[in-house]
């Protein structure tokens, strides 16, 4: 039956022609922008997944500059440890040559003078961002245990919390004029037997007027001292090196994160692409199949010539 109220073949067309435009209004809109899954829309799961990584490989981004600030602190402290070494390592030198016979002692203590001021240079020198993690002057609060954002972490119930790397700076802690006794450069000596030798520091340490015994109990002081800082040195290298590692983790997770989601989001293009081909043939077949359906009817017309 052929009716010109009711074209069902132009219909037919025409419902055919709109989904293939549609699928290709999709296609091109993945190849635009380079998404398969855009919009919640798209895939409600995968976007929810994608969208969540995406805030956490954000907050991961701000743990690497916090990984970055801690190592330069914990780069200054140690450089300034370091140095402080060399300094007390002089002043020990210095100890063992007064304590040969006929050394003129103050010319000597001369010379501990200027280091003794090489060291309070050096320490109070190396801060960095406003924190000194080997120097507390007069009334201020010592910097204490002091934390580095080290990892955002989620867990299976979707629970955030953060890793952080802890710098236990009464350790490190060279010159405390607050606290004396808690800088390793203004605590008291202790002889070769532990006693304190009551009033004398690296920093304060006179030989002028010292007697043999005295210059061997400032020597053992002066020895313990450098071996508490060794120490300190190596704490300070040891978390240098963990920054390192896990500014290299952070870097290597933010990228395996963000390889995840595009895998879950991301359009392949080459499958697009090809489709959007495919559309546009269909696209035009579908054009001249309602061509042909339209011009069916204009041909009854000729019936009744």
């Amino acid at each position: 039956m052929t009716s010109i109220m009711t074209n069902n073949a132009a219909m037919s067309a025409l419902s055919t022609l709109r989904s293939i435009n549609s699928s290709m209004e999709m296609t091109q809109d993945r190849i635009s922008s380079g998404f398969r899954v855009g919009n919640a829309s798209d895939n409600a799961a995968y976007w929810s997944i994608a969208t969540t990584m995406r805030s956490d490989n954000k907050a991961l981004g701000t743990v690497q500059d916090a990984l970055g600030l801690g190592a330069a602190k914990t780069d200054v402290a140690y450089t300034g440890m370091k140095a402080a070494i060399s300094v007390v390592d002089e002043i020990k030198a210095k100890l063992v040559a007064a304590s040969e016979p006929g050394v003129d002692k103050s010319k000597v203590q001369k010379e501990i003078t200027q280091l003794q001021e090489q060291l309070k240079s050096v320490v109070k020198s190396a801060g960095f961002s406003g924190e000194n993690w080997l120097y507390t002057a007069s009334g201020a609060t010592a910097p204490g245990t002091k934390s580095i954002v080290g990892s955002f972490n989620r867990d299976s119930n979707g629970a955030v919390s953060l890793t952080t790397l802890d710098v236990d700076t009464t350790k490190t802690m060279l010159i405390d004029e607050t606290n004396t006794a808690s800088g390793l450069l203004t605590a008291e000596l202790k002889d070769a037997g532990g006693t304190a030798i009551a009033g004398i520091s690296v920093l304060n340490l006179n030989i002028t007027a010292a007697d043999t015994t005295a210059l061997k109990n400032y020597l053992s002081g002066v020895d313990t001292v450098l071996k508490s800082m060794t120490d300190a040195a190596s704490d300070l290298g040891a978390i240098d090196s963990r920054i390192d590692l896990q500014k290299d983790f952070v870097d290597n997770l933010m990228d395996s994160i963000e390889s995840g989601v595009g895998k879950l989001v991301d359009a392949d293009m080459n499958e697009e692409s090809t489709r959007l081909k495919a559309l546009q043939t269909q696209q035009q077949l579908g054009i001249q199949a309602l061509t042909i359906a339209n011009t069916n009817s204009q041909n009854i017309l000729s019936l009744f010539k």
